[in-house]
């Protein structure tokens, strides 16, 4: 049986890091996280471009823009959405997430997923480079793995 899969070799083309600017104590460090990834991997600084949100709930139509521009291989979305007591957290979380994921199929781009959805700021915090790790660097690394998969499927056709 074949196997196909993405690695991690260095990514061709411009990566957009889209960032929420709501709860940017946890979201910077996101940040900081996607943008250490992709460099350790060996993508270059030049080759990245941040773009600031309000929050969460605008990230897809600016995702939507940048797909659209043709400017970026792929967009990285970090924001940070705390559960609070009513259903805005579900309205926002479920609206950012499916909105990113309609922006990937919709373009064909790897969009990566670095949206905490957490109970507490602690364990956004956590998530943020804290004893979880880093979901920004973790959403960062499957663009790379993603995009070098897309990649491959393509010369294969």
């Amino acid at each position: 049986m074949e196997s196909i899969e993405g690695d991690f070799r260095t990514p061709v083309g411009r990566i957009a890091l889209l960032a929420a600017r709501f709860n940017d104590l946890v979201v910077e460090r996101l940040i900081t996280g996607a943008r250490d990834a992709l460099v350790r991997h060996g993508v270059d600084e030049d080759a990245l471009t941040l773009v600031r949100v309000p929050g969460a709930f605008e990230l897809p139509l600016t995702a939507e823009k940048l797909a659209a521009s043709g400017r970026y291989a792929a967009i990285v979305a970090l924001g940070c959405v705390i559960r609070g007591d009513t259903a805005h957290f579900d309205f926002v979380a479920g609206g950012a997430a499916n909105g990113l994921m309609q922006v990937s199929l919709d373009h064909g781009l790897p969009v990566g997923f670095g949206v905490l959805t957490t109970n507490t700021l602690e364990q956004a915090l956590d998530r943020a480079g804290g004893k979880a790790g880093n979901k920004g660097a973790d959403a960062a690394l499957a663009v790379i793995e993603q995009l070098n998969l897309l990649q491959q499927l393509e010369s294969d056709t």
